[in-house]
C-alpha cells in the first residue's frame, strides 16, 4: 500500500503495558478518591477491600485463595513470592522469554539456589511442559510471555497431586485468559495490563497450599520489609484484607476500582476473554491476507490473545542483517507513530525484531481494524527505502 490510508483508529494507544485505558474512561471517573486521606483511615482500607473483592469476584477467585495488594506491580509480586517460598525443594525455572528469563537470573544469580533446573525455548516457542516436574519440585513460570506472544494453552501438564508449589506470573493474562485456580499456587499480576489500570501496584494471589509454605518454611536470606508476609510463623492476614505493607497511591486503587466495574459491565471474565479474543482475529485475518507478516507464536494454539508479536517475513527483510531488521521495524514504528496511527508498537529490546501489539480487553476491535492498513503503509513505506538503498 503506497497510499496513505483515510482513517486513523479514535484510539491510537496500542501500548503492551501501561496498556489502553477502558472505553470512556476520563478523569470524572476517579472523583471519588479519597485524595488526601490515609490508606489507614476507614475510607481508606474500604476502597482497598473493595479492589480486593472486585478482584476476586471477576477473576473468579476461589473462596480460601488470598488476595493481596503489594509494592512494586507484577514484579514486585513475583520476587516477594520467590524470596519468601523458594528453597524449601527443587525447582524448575521455565522461560521462553525476557521476563521468564529474568525470574531465571534472580533465583540463580541472586537467592543462588543449589537446586535449580531451568526449562527454556527460544522466542516464538513454548518449552516441552513434559519435562517439568510439578509432581515433586516448584515451578515458576510466565502463564503469558508478554514480549513474545506465547502463553501456555492450560494447565494440564500441572500435577493434581503435586507436593509442589507452582508460581505464577499472569501480569498479560489476568482477565483476558483463564486461569486454572486448582492448578496455581501463587499468581500474580500488575493494574497496568489487561484492565489499563495505573502502574506500580501488583497483586499477589495466594493458594492455601501456599500460606502453608509461608508459615511452615523460613528461607535461609533475611527478607526486606516490603516482602515479609508472615509474623511469629503466621500470615500477616491483614495484607490479604487491604492493609497494605507501604503506602498505595488512593488515585490508583480508584482508578482500578473503575476498571473492575467496567468489567462487570462487559460480562466480567467472559466478556473480558471474548473481547480480547475478538481483537486478536482482527490481526489473524490481517496476517492470513498478507504473506510478508506473520506471528512470532508458532504455533496457533500457543498464541497470545494479548500482546500479540508479529514479525516480518518478506524476503527483502530477512536477508538483511540482525541490525539491519532491528532499523527496519523501528522504522515501521516511527511511520506508524508519525502519522498518529499507532503508538508503542516496537517489539520489546529483547525480542526478535517486529512489531507487538495490545489486543486485551480495553482495546476495541474497530481501533484495530483502522490500524491494519496503516501497518501496511508503514511497511510498504520502509520496504521502498529498502529499493531506493539498494
Amino acid at each position: 500500500m503506497t497510499t496513505a490510508p483515510a482513517a486513523r483508529p479514535r484510539v491510537n494507544t496500542f501500548s503492551s503495558g501501561p496498556c489502553a485505558k477502558r472505553p470512556g474512561w476520563s478523569l470524572k471517573a476517579l472523583a471519588d478518591a479519597p485524595l488526601g486521606r490515609s490508606h489507614r483511615a476507614k475510607v481508606g482500607k474500604a476502597k482497598l477491600k473493595l479492589a480486593i473483592d472486585l478482584t476476586r469476584e471477576v477473576l473468579q477467585v476461589p473462596a480460601g485463595y488470598r488476595i493481596g495488594i503489594v509494592p512494586a506491580s507484577d514484579t514486585g509480586a513475583v520476587e516477594m513470592a520467590m524470596w519468601s517460598m523458594l528453597g524449601a525443594r527443587g525447582v524448575d525455572m521455565v522461560s521462553w522469554e525476557s521476563f521468564g528469563e529474568g525470574w531465571v537470573t534472580d533465583v540463580v544469580k541472586q537467592l543462588k539456589l543449589a537446586d535449580v533446573r531451568t526449562i527454556t525455548a527460544p522466542y516464538g516457542e513454548l518449552p516441552n511442559l513434559k519435562k517439568i516436574d510439578t509432581k515433586n519440585r516448584d515451578v515458576v513460570f510466565t502463564w503469558n510471555g508478554t514480549t513474545s506472544g506465547v502463553r501456555v494453552p492450560n494447565a494440564d501438564w500441572i500435577a493434581e497431586d503435586r507436593e509442589g508449589l507452582t508460581i505464577c506470573d499472569a501480569t498479560s493474562a489476568a482477565f483476558a485468559q483463564r486461569l486454572d485456580w486448582p492448578k496455581l499456587d501463587v499468581v500474580t499480576f500488575s493494574w497496568q495490563k489487561v484492565l489499563g489500570g495505573e502502574a506500580a501496584h501488583g497483586m499477589l494471589i495466594l493458594s492455601p497450599r501456599a500460606v502453608e509454605r509461608l508459615e511452615t518454611y523460613k528461607p535461609a536470606w533475611p527478607l526486606p520489609k516490603i516482602f515479609r508476609m508472615t509474623k511469629g510463623g503466621k500470615l500477616i492476614e491483614g495484607i490479604f484484607e487491604g492493609e497494605t505493607i507501604n503506602t498505595p497511591s488512593m488515585l490508583c486503587v480508584e482508578d482500578y476500582i473503575d476498571a473492575l466495574k467496567w468489567a462487570q459491565k462487559v460480562g466480567g471474565l467472559d466478556g473480558l476473554v471474548k473481547r480480547a479474543d475478538a481483537n486478536t482475529r482482527v490481526i489473524a485475518k490481517f496476517v492470513k491476507e498478507n504473506d510478508w507478516i506473520d506471528f512470532l507464536a508458532v504455533k496457533p494454539k500457543t498464541r497470545s490473545n494479548t500482546s500479540v508479536c508479529l514479525k516480518f517475513t518478506d524476503p527483502a527483510v530477512t536477508a538483511l542483517s540482525a541490525d539491519a531488521q532491528a532499523a527496519f521495524a523501528k522504522g515501521v514504528v516511527a511511520t506508524l507513530e508519525k502519522e498518529g496511527a499507532g503508538l508503542d508498537l516496537g517489539h520489546y529490546r529483547d525480542a526478535p525484531p517486529g512489531l507487538r501489539i495490545w489486543c486485551g480487553a480495553t482495546v476495541q476491535a474497530r481501533d484495530l481494524k483502522a490500524l491494519m492498513p496503516w501497518i501496511a503503509y508503514a511497511f510498504a513505506t520502509e520496504k521502498a527505502k529498502l529499493k531506493k538503498a539498494a
